[in-house]
């Protein structure tokens, strides 16, 4: 056991220049508590996809793809191996034998197929089905013509082949994300739309209570196949904790991780705090927060008033308001990423012409209009930043604060949310690509009820030039691929539907009885934390 927890965490110790020796001394126990503000809205890996629930999710469920912990690197998972052939447009992978579900069944390949036919099955409603789009067969499950997918074959028990339309750069980055997690179909089937509530993966905890607005309970599943994993014996979510009530209850030792982070009424206060010097940890990320106009409501159908809307928006002011924790953004994609353009200047700050653009779309004289926000600290305080400059150029902003669930449910209806503000739910990439940053949230496909793309801005021409991009699988033509997904996030900006805001660092903070490497409480992909790879240092 010992020796396959150091070959499972290599990247781990490399990041933090532990030595085995120290490594050895990692025991099996202990528990941990993370607080929430709200409750949490589902554990269906087809459905959840908000900050809240997606490492609890990741936690419960695997997929035949995974990433280094703390890292981008992808690595194999549930799929012992894989082979792709010359053209790249066929994968066949080979399935761990032994791996069972958490209600003692053997996983196999059928339940690989059942559960990419659910989560591109329209029925499912999921925000993620979009990704698939390469799989063959997926255009016909999608109108509902049929409820299987071609390209996904059942070789035998624990080999599974699926079959590309067209080539795709990303399909092992999409075979990693939550919404490829394996299920079993006994399962959803006996527990219908509430299977998310009773969630049953192959994962490395599994879900033991869920008292609604109280907590929910993960038990560590001692059959899990990755031997050494995971090191806590239990992990209580408590829900209903404001976020100043969380840290003060960690600074008490009654709480590990405030899930919520550090609330910005306190960040200065902590960060400039000796005491909490070692228990404060900041990472990048690839994210944007953004403002979002429906393009299908009146009046953002107007251009100008969108463009209007970009050059209204201090985003200094905002960034102050979060410590000054974050870069301004000028377009959809981080700084980061691949296809950046460093040479594009954006929406400058500019009131008058705002003016200017509203008087030119017959609204000179303003109207009224709704944002939804996420109730949590700050983003109430960044909605009034916002409400406060669009009412300088005569946009009178209703403020609509709600949890988090509703604020995404609402963006996910074509009619109701003229505006939201991303924030606290604001893009964080699935997988290290530009097209992640496209297809869910500004792609046709992310356009549908359930949706993440919250301003229902679909340009065909664009996604044309979003399947060509990522056709480009030779890495010989990696520029070429770049300059694509440029002129893509350029073209959006040129039509507006977002005012992107600013590009966010991550500081989060655990307690003193918490082991593992800073990497992985603000790990890219497990977000927030990587609770498979957290230890209790007290364990005897």
């Amino acid at each position: 056991m010992k020796k396959a927890l150091l070959a499972g965490a290599t990247a781990l110790l490399a990041a933090t220049a532990m030595t085995p020796a120290h490594a050895d001394d990692i025991k099996q126990g202990g528990s941990m508590v993370v607080t929430y503000k709200d409750d949490v809205s589902t554990l269906d890996p087809a459905i959840g996809y908000d900050w809240q629930n997606w490492s609890m999710i990741k936690s419960l469920f695997d997929g035949l793809m995974d990433y280094e912990p703390g890292t981008t690197n992808l690595m194999k998972d549930l799929a012992e191996d894989y082979t792709i052939s010359e053209d790249g447009t066929v994968f066949t992978f080979k399935l761990r034998e032994g791996v069972k579900f958490h209600n003692g069944r053997e996983m196999t390949a059928e339940d690989v197929k059942y559960s990419l036919d659910r989560v591109t099955n329209p029925k499912t409603q999921s925000p993620g089905a979009g990704f698939f789009g390469s799989i063959k067969g997926f255009d016909a499950v999608a109108a509902g013509e049929t409820e299987s997918l071609e390209g996904v074959t059942v070789v035998d028990p624990y080999t599974v082949k699926i079959e590309l339309s067209r080539p795709d750069a990303t399909f092992l980055h999409v075979m990693a994300i939550n919404f490829s997690s394996i299920v079993p179909k006994e399962e959803v089937e006996k527990w219908g739309a509430d299977f998310g509530k009773h969630p049953v993966g192959t994962g490395a905890f599994s879900l033991e209570d869920w008292t609604l607005g109280q907590h929910l309970i993960f038990k560590r599943n001692e059959a899990y196949w990755r031997a050494g994993v995971p090191k806590l014996d239990q992990i209580t979510f408590e829900v209903g904790q404001e976020p100043v009530v969380a840290l003060l209850r960690l600074q008490r030792g009654e709480a590990d991780i405030p899930g919520d982070g550090i609330p910005p009424a306190k960040f200065l206060e902590v960060t400039q705090d000796p005491q909490y010097k070692d228990l404060i940890i900041e990472g990048g990320q690839l994210h944007t927060g953004y403002v979002t106009m429906n393009v299908k409501m009146p009046p953002f159908d107007k251009l100008e008033v969108r463009q209007a809307v970009n050059m209204a928006i201090n985003k200094d002011r905002v960034i102050r308001i979060i410590n000054g924790r974050a870069v301004a953004a000028n377009q959809p994609l981080p700084p980061s990423m691949p296809g950046y353009d460093t040479a594009y200047e954006g929406y400058k700050y500019d009131p008058e012409g705002a003016k200017t653009l509203l008087a030119k779309a017959g609204l000179g004289d303003g109207f009224e209009t709704e944002l939804y926000v996420y109730n949590t600290d700050p983003n109430p305080r960044i909605a009034q930043s916002i409400q406060a400059d669009l009412a300088a150029i005569g946009i009178k902003v209703e403020i609509k604060a709600l949890a988090q669930a509703n604020v995404i449910a609402a963006g996910g209806e074509a009619d109701q949310a003229p505006m939201i503000w991303s924030g606290g739910m604001a893009w964080i990439a699935d997988f290290p690509d530009p097209s992640n940053f496209y297809g869910p949230i500004l792609g046709c496909s992310g356009a549908v009820q359930g949706g993440w793309n919250w301003s229902w801005y679909c340009n065909e021409d664009l996604d044309k030039l979003a399947t060509e991009a990522d056709s480009i699988t030779d890495p010989a033509k990696k520029a070429e691929r770049e300059e694509l997904w440029r002129k893509i996030f350029i073209s959006v900006m040129d039509d507006a539907p977002w005012a992107p805001v600013f590009h966010e660092q991550r500081f989060t903070m655990r307690s003193e009885r918490l082991g593992g490497p800073d990497a992985i409480f603000v790990d890219p992909v497990h977000i927030p934390v990587n609770y498979d790879y957290v230890w209790a240092k007290d364990v005897q």
